[in-house]
């Protein structure tokens, strides 16, 4: 049983209209809720006679006296024109104020009909019309609630099913897929990683049969669990909550209406929820906020998440640090650092796989290529569709590939990371550049990874997120994309001299014109059949430049790795090498965390054969990966080296060389970086709209006070000493 979870037991009710029994028939009237008080049962105390007078002196009622509770110290007259039913229990209650903010109001109960409560120390009930079966922690402030109430047959947003129900009432979520076909159950604790499992691989029943067990055992299917109220939390001028868990130091201002809801709010990292907000079986994670008319159903939104604005999230998982406003998302899975701020947005059937956003005007999931809605899109992390972008469905996109203002009419795949994709109205194709971001954008990437290391807000880490921009997600599939490079050009050029350069090997033929005869290429113009559901290839731009960027990355990715492990750990590159066998393995991202695909393999296999039995266990594999991580990538870079350098072992010579190279390199990033935002600052139009330098540099600040710019110098000096610092042998 999960222990946030609190059992109670039936009340006992005087008035007809609430005489229906909470538990079924048979359970013990009291064990279920004495077994989780929050004071030991002795504690408790009946009213004496002048207790009851005075209560009753104050315009209080209950149809049975009997069943009021309280503890030492108890004040009656801080109890006022109230209603009592079933069995409630009080804790101490002393004349006091308590506040939130500016907001203070006395402890007591006033104007208030409870049914069937525990109520905590030190609190302040006032206005709430119907408050029935919550137990309510210390130090709670409830002020002008409509009705509050828990069923008996609450799951507080899991997808479970309480004894006696039929399967038409089971909470289910349509991720990734509008047409259902790729349906999870939530569960209080879902992390990305398993939504991704579970709605990734669809052929395995068996292991889909696992999955809806392990969500069945979160929850006690008993009926009769009671709402909670975490201390230290606040609610006041709501509509309408029930069957909500509001976890300790949540905040809740004029929501409209909560229903079948977990919030994993904690004292460290509280939850809000503020005015006009509807919200509808979801589960919502740790420091995360919901403003200003939003509406969420069959939902889960991860740690320090931001929905405001009146964004609509329907059938989507929206992982930790995503922030979005105004837009609507349905029927996604969404990866950790998702931002999408623009009202004339949305986002539809989609798996994109964090640190994404979403430009004004992008459309993405409207066009359907077949007679339904089954339609998909699969995004790797960096996602950036601009302006009044339009994608049709279904569509695959590398890692960091941005796609420009324009009309996409067929379906894509765009298998180079850090490409910019766009649209050649005259000519009717699309045009693609590979390794843009590397070429042209370095701030914009390098700022990438900064921001969100700098977004992450997170006290307590559920979910692992890899926020650099080279790991072994996005080397891999550079190399791919070297090799789709290679074979193109060797396409083109033998197309275009009508003779073949006497291999059999395209991507070998390639190679050798990239590597020995760039001059060759720079006038070959390079088309690509394949990416594109159309008759027009895709034109790709740059091939020299960017099979070059490709290479420049994958030498500072695999040296920067390598050396910050060895240096971390005090061991030398030769002795790296002795020590660790290192292959380029396939990996995968798993809701934001990296991984080797065969570790996911042993995952799936060890649950098949019920080796794991729980989620918790399945969590604990997670923690595992992450704390292997740090060796697998290292071990990961090194094969990396050893493929572009074109050898088996590493030499003291090669590792000198490519230490140099990479010193290189990495000043090239931090002189791009600061030269990129000296362009704002000497851009002269920029300029216009401010009456000297003095005004512009106290509204933008100076360039070299940039936190980011700063960061940038530091992270070089840290790169260039570890590089430089770890010994061969």
């Amino acid at each position: 049983m999960s222990e946030t979870v609190t059992m109670l037991d039936r009340s006992r009710f005087g008035y007809d209209f609430i005489t229906a029994p909470f538990l079924s028939e048979g359970q013990d009237e009291y064990y279920l809720r004495n077994q989780q008080l929050q004071r030991p049962l002795s504690s408790y105390r009946h009213l004496r006679a002048d207790e009851v007078a005075a209560l009753e002196e104050n315009l209080n009622s209950s149809t049975c006296w009997e069943d009021v509770l309280v503890t030492d110290p108890f004040d009656p007259s801080l109890i006022r024109n109230s209603e009592f039913y079933g069995l409630i229990r009080l804790g101490r209650m002393e004349k006091r104020i308590i506040s939130f903010h500016d907001f203070g109001i006395p402890v007591g109960i006033s104007n208030s009909r409870l049914v069937s409560c525990d109520i905590g120390d030190g609190c302040a009930i006032l206005d709430c019309a119907y408050l029935s079966h919550y137990i309510i922690s210390n130090t709670v402030i409830l002020y002008r609630i409509g009705e509050m109430q828990t069923t008996n047959h609450a799951k507080f947003g899991s997808g479970i099913l309480k004894e006696g129900e039929s399967e038409e009432v089971r909470i289910t979520m349509d991720i990734m897929n509008e047409a259902g076909g790729r349906t999870v159950r939530p569960f209080n604790g879902m992390l990305p990683s398993d939504a991704f499992l579970w709605g990734t691989y669809r052929d395995d029943q068996d292991l889909m049969r696992r999955f809806e067990q392990l969500t069945e055992q979160t929850v006690d299917p008993k009926r009769g669990y009671y709402g909670f109220v975490g201390e230290q939390s606040v609610i006041k001028s709501c509509d309408t909550i029930k069957d909500v868990w509001i976890g300790p130091g949540s905040y809740i201002k004029g929501a409209n209406k909560l229903k079948n809801l977990m919030l994993r709010s904690t004292l460290a990292e509280p939850v809000q929820i503020g005015e006009g907000v509807e919200l509808v079986n979801g589960i919502i994670g740790s420091g995360s906020r919901i403003f200003y008319g939003c509406k969420a159903i069959r939902f889960i939104m991860g740690d320090n998440c931001n929905l405001k604005y009146g964004a609509r999230l329907i059938h989507s998982f929206l992982g930790d640090n995503s922030t979005v406003s105004c837009c609507e998302l349905l029927s996604n899975l969404i990866f950790g650092g998702h931002e999408q701020h623009h009202n004339n947005s949305f986002l539809i059937a989609s798996l994109i796989k964090g640190q994404s956003n979403m430009a004004a005007g992008a459309n993405i999931g409207s066009n359907h290529n077949s007679r339904g809605n089954d339609g998909e899109m699969v995004a790797g992390r960096g996602f950036w569709p601009a302006l009044s972008s339009t994608l049709k469905y279904d569509c695959k996109f590398a890692s960091y590939v941005l796609i420009t203002k324009g009309n996409y009419p067929n379906e894509l795949n765009i298998p180079l990371p850090f490409s910019l994709l766009s649209s050649d109205a005259k000519e009717g194709r699309r045009v693609l550049m590979p390794a843009y971001w590397w070429m042209y954008n370095l701030y914009a990437l390098e700022r990438n990874s900064y921001k969100y290391r700098k977004r992450d807000k997170r006290k307590a880490i559920r979910q692992h997120i890899e926020t650099d921009y080279l790991a072994p997600d996005t080397v891999n599939e550079i190399f791919d994309g070297c090799d789709l490079l290679c074979r193109w050009v060797a396409e083109n050029y033998t197309r275009a001299h009508a003779s073949s350069l006497g291999e059999t090997d395209l991507i070998a033929q390639g190679r050798r014109l990239l590597v020995s005869k760039p001059h060759e290429v720079l006038s070959l113009h390079v088309f690509a059949w394949g990416l594109e559901n159309s008759n027009e290839p895709v034109e790709i731009l740059k091939p020299v430049e960017a099979y070059q960027a490709y290479q420049e990355m994958l030498r500072y990715y695999a040296v920067k790795t390598i050396s910050a492990y060895c240096h971390d750990h005090q061991i030398s590159i030769s002795a790296f090498q002795e020590a660790h066998s290192c292959s380029l393995q396939p990996w995968l991202n798993v809701g934001g965390q990296l991984v080797p695909e065969s570790r996911v393999e042993q995952l799936k296999q060890d649950l098949k054969r019920r080796v794991i039995d729980s989620w918790d266990e399945v969590h604990e594999y997670y923690e595992q990966w992450f704390s292997s991580y740090e060796l697998d990538k290292a071990r990961h870079a090194m094969a990396t080296l050893h493929k572009v350098l074109g050898c088996d072992t590493l030499n003291e010579g090669q590792w000198q060389k490519a230490v140099e190279e990479v010193s290189t390199i990495r000043i090239t990033i931090e002189s791009q970086v600061f030269k990129t935002k000296e362009k704002d600052f000497n851009n002269r139009f920029r300029e216009s709209t401010y009456r000297n330098l003095a005004e512009r540099d106290a509204v933008l600040g100076c360039l070299d006070d940039n936190p980011f710019i700063q960061e940038s110098r530091q992270i070089t000096e840290q790169v260039l000493a570890q590089i430089r610092s770890v010994l061969f042998v």
